[in-house]
């Protein structure tokens, strides 16, 4: 399945979960995810079902002034 994390296109197997997206994009924490503009907490990472054209953003925060 064809999904978009951070506007790049990634294929996932089907019936993948957010965790599959986080562990192909190799993201380190912290971070933030959202699929389609909605925060989606920790805690639902591994029970968070994908589907075709999710366009998810990984966003981690950044220090500076």
């Amino acid at each position: 399945m064809r999904v978009m994390i951070n506007q790049i296109e990634h294929l996932l197997p089907e019936g993948a979960k957010l965790e599959h997206a986080l562990e192909a994009l190799k993201a380190q924490p912290p971070f933030a995810v959202a699929i389609n503009l909605q925060f989606i907490p920790k805690s639902n990472y591994d029970q968070c079902a994908l589907v075709e054209n999710d366009q998810i953003e990984v966003i981690s925060p950044v220090t500076g002034g």
